[in-house]
């Protein structure tokens, strides 16, 4: 990424402009930060106490048994948002879907398998390990620009 700072005695309030091909994640989550929104943050719950969630702890949000999760390294927590509300609250922050189920931190991520005919396994840096669904592969790819 290119920056450039220009010092004019004429302006008053800050400006920036952000020049691009494309809206990437890198761009909203910069936009995000300029614009001083508030960070998200995430309230989960784990053995009947609530706990604020860093969004950067957290390596995946996944749904199973009706349930939505918040895998960490220090455990699970349960959210009680649905999972596509969570996508668009971490969608500035590195995340990705890889399934009708499951959300991933890309910052969390040690390696993604191509080996695998028609879908993707993903190494987490925990040692654990998801994997892309196939209807989630191109976008996948297209996010890593492969």
């Amino acid at each position: 990424m290119e920056i450039e700072i220009r010092i004019d005695s004429s302006c008053r309030e800050p400006k920036a402009v952000i020049f691009t091909d494309r809206v990437t994640e890198e761009v909203n989550a910069i936009v995000q930060k300029l614009s001083g929104g508030q960070p998200a943050l995430l309230a989960g719950f784990r053995d009947g106490m609530l706990e604020i969630l860093d969004p950067g702890a957290v390596l995946r949000v996944y749904a199973a048994a009706g349930k939505v999760f918040a895998a960490t390294e220090n455990g699970e927590y349960t959210l009680r948002p649905r999972l596509y509300e969570l996508e668009q609250t971490l969608a500035g922050l590195g995340f990705v879907r890889i399934s009708n189920s499951e959300i991933v931190n890309l910052k969390k991520v040690r390696g993604f398998d191509l080996s695998f005919a028609g879908t993707i396994c993903v190494s987490l840096s925990d040692g654990s390990a998801t994997y892309v669904s196939r209807r989630y592969v191109a976008k996948i790819k297209q996010v890593l620009g492969i």
